[in-house]
């Protein structure tokens, strides 16, 4: 069943039953009762095409995520997936689109184009050029992430700052001493990437509550730059004997520069983190992490964007998350290095 034929039955011009259906232009009363009755006879659904234009959306959200030129964590995989499960279960299209440099003309398509309902966008910086672009454009909008000014937008995020500094305090209760926290790339955190700095905040408190001297490192987001940083931290801080870390991509990478330097995780060496739970519980060993739900961060911000859609004038939520601390096999008992037993 078609346009046309609801047309020829109704007695009316297709155009006229296209404006019917969309709103576009007005529709006399007896018309559009006649051709509603036409409609309701044969059992036709407008296809989403008319019925986004009908209600003047598109029934597409967008997804902004890191470059293409990077290659995507487990975690920020998690973020993606779940964002797209729950919009196909809200009966929502998503269009990704990545941003940063050159891909910045993809995102300005999507907010000046108006091609979206609303947009979800990830790794939030403490300021952030996209989140005011979004907001002088008046397009509804959720970041998995928050800037310096939280209150200003919607938001789900993971509580870093809390979460580093209970893997500090895990380890001091285990009787670390010295400590690194291995961070995200130079150039993110300069950049002003938001979980990098509250990593560091979170790290230099609990330090200083359990009266301890840290190191601070920043590594690049892959497993040969985890090798060089870790083989550098043991070289530069001979008694360090464990590390904190929000890197995934360079964990396995340190795991391999401990092995390469005799030292037995977790006998000789502890290391914790801020993971996705499946891919720390899939490292050797398994990682002891604060278990990031992807899943849940992801649902909740689609459910988030689907009520400011519904009504911009929505108060803004926000979702801060810390999970425990998963207790696997990559931290125990401090010793000082090259001691064996």
């Amino acid at each position: 069943m078609n346009i046309g034929e609801i047309a020829k039955r109704s007695g009316v011009a297709r155009s006229t039953v296209s404006y019917a259906l969309s709103g576009k232009r007005p529709v006399s009363e007896e018309t559009r009762r006649r051709i509603q009755a036409v409609i309701d006879e044969l059992g036709y659904r407008p296809n989403a095409a008319a019925k986004a234009l009908k209600e003047g959306r598109t029934h597409t959200i967008g997804l902004v995520i890191p470059p293409a030129s990077r290659r995507l964590t487990d975690m920020q995989l998690g973020f993606v997936a779940s964002v797209v499960d729950a919009a196909a279960h809200a009966d929502l299209d998503v269009l990704l689109s990545p941003s940063g440099g050159e891909h910045d003309r993809s995102f300005e398509r999507v907010v000046g184009g108006r091609r979206v309902d609303g947009v979800i966008v990830m790794e939030i910086r403490l300021e952030d050029d996209r989140v005011t672009r979004l907001r002088q454009a008046g397009l509804p909008f959720v970041g998995i992430g928050r800037t310096s000014r939280p209150e200003e937008m919607s938001w789900v995020d993971i509580d870093y700052e809390k979460l580093i500094a209970n893997c500090v305090h895990h380890l001091a209760d285990l009787g670390h001493r010295r400590i690194a926290l291995v961070n995200r790339s130079e150039e993110l955190v300069a950049a002003g990437y938001g979980p990098g700095h509250r990593a560091q905040a979170g790290f230099a408190r609990a330090m200083a509550e359990r009266g301890l001297d840290g190191v601070q490192t920043c590594c690049a987001d892959d497993a040969q730059s985890g090798v060089s940083c870790a083989e550098r931290l043991l070289g530069e801080h001979p008694d360090l004997t464990a590390i904190a870390t929000i890197n995934e991509a360079a964990t396995p990478g340190m795991y391999h520069a401990l092995a390469q330097a005799g030292l037995v995780v977790p006998r000789d060496f502890s290391i914790a983190g801020v993971a996705a739970r499946d891919w720390a519980e899939n490292l050797h060993p398994p990682l002891t992490a604060a278990d990031v739900p992807a899943d849940e961060l992801g649902a909740r911000a689609v459910d988030m964007l689907i009520r400011l859609i519904a009504d911009p004038a929505t108060p803004h939520g926000h979702l801060l998350v810390a999970p425990p601390i998963s207790l696997r096999g990559t931290t125990g008992p401090a010793r000082a290095r090259g001691r064996r037993s």
